[in-house]
């Protein structure tokens, strides 16, 4: 499918489906947060789905689309290092079809065991390649050999819609009569952004949005700047969760109405801090790419916020131990 618009009752439609494999995730007024800013802030708890992160969701609405379509015995193939394998592997479990997720061989053991977890039988992980690019290629060969259906990360229609599901909710959640002044989401390769824009785009206006992205990966800032999806030469992998290189072809048609000016880059300094702020205070455990949307509020400052009902996309909560204190060195930066 080609086309990067969502509607309403498609999404609707996809959300009342999701709620046979878990429950909405909580949106939650944070009392710490809206202390600091003077503002009602929001926490949409992706970080509390059965893998910890959004990307469930448009692995679900994929899957179950595609064998609605009658691919029901065919083998669904994705590649992925992090939370699109996790919750690819949580759906093909649900649905019990086969899937193959291909992983670089530089995967920690951590997120192996978890994908493996979540599938169980109707998972099959192969290590190959040093760098996401060699897994990806290996993975595209995969299906083409086997006639398979690949599972994007982000750059496809259903993934988009599904990954939507995230702004129906909210919308349910908030008090009646709520609407939010700013809604703030992180932003990797753009499936969530591009869904979350194209549900609330009834009740926010345009430039209510603000898109976050680490210093060291801006592709959508850079996108927009260049007014067509930029390939970036260099990519800081350490917020991995939104290190893309290149944003999706779909999700830069549904977001090329945006100003680089709403696109707030991040240095991943800062959301080292929001990391050990929010563990320490909050006792809630965030990975880099889920500190995204926090940290924005200090970049947007108290005199933008006070008064104001902000929506934060916590998008996920996968977040290794081992690398505990090189977070707090950095915070401590």
């Amino acid at each position: 499918m080609n086309r990067a618009d969502v509607t309403k009752a498609d999404v609707d439609k996809a959300k009342a489906a999701m709620r046979a494999i878990f429950p909405e995730t909580p949106l939650q007024m944070n009392e710490h947060l809206s202390r600091r800013y003077g503002a009602e802030i929001w926490l949409k708890r992706e970080d509390l789905s059965p893998v910890r992160s959004y990307k469930i969701r448009g692995a679900f609405n994929f899957l179950r689309k595609a064998i609605a379509a009658g691919a029901g015995g065919t083998t669904f193939v994705c590649a992925s290092a992090g939370n699109h394998a996790q919750g690819f592997a949580f759906v093909c479990r649900h649905f019990e079809v086969p899937g193959v997720v291909f992983m670089p061989v530089t995967t920690p053991q951590q997120k192996i065991d978890k994908t493996r977890m979540f599938g169980g039988e109707f998972i099959t992980i192969r290590l190959i390649g040093d760098i996401f690019d060699q897994c990806y290629a290996a993975a595209r060969a995969h299906v083409e050999e086997i006639g398979g259906v690949m599972v994007p990360p982000f750059d496809d229609a259903d993934i988009i819609e599904g990954q939507a599901t995230v702004a129906a909710e909210i919308v349910e959640q908030l008090p009646d009569g709520t609407t939010p002044d700013l809604v703030i989401m992180p932003v990797g390769g753009g499936g969530l952004s591009s869904g979350m824009t194209g549900y609330l785009g009834r009740i926010v206006a345009p430039e209510n949005f603000v898109f976050t992205e680490p210093e060291g990966a801006p592709s959508l800032k850079k996108s927009l700047e260049a007014g067509e999806p930029v390939t970036l030469a260099k990519v800081d992998n350490f917020v991995d969760g939104a290190a893309v290189a290149r944003i999706g072809d779909l999700n830069f048609k549904a977001l090329k109405r945006f100003s680089p000016d709403q696109v707030l880059l991040l240095p991943e300094n800062a959301i080292c801090v929001t990391i050990t702020d929010m563990l320490n205070v909050e006792g809630v455990v965030l990975e880099p790419a889920g500190a995204l949307s926090i940290t924005a509020l200090e970049a947007l400052g108290r005199e933008r916020l006070a008064g104001k009902t902000v929506v934060c996309v916590v998008s996920g909560g996968n977040f290794d131990f081992e690398r505990l204190p090189d977070v707090k060195e950095r915070a401590m930066r």
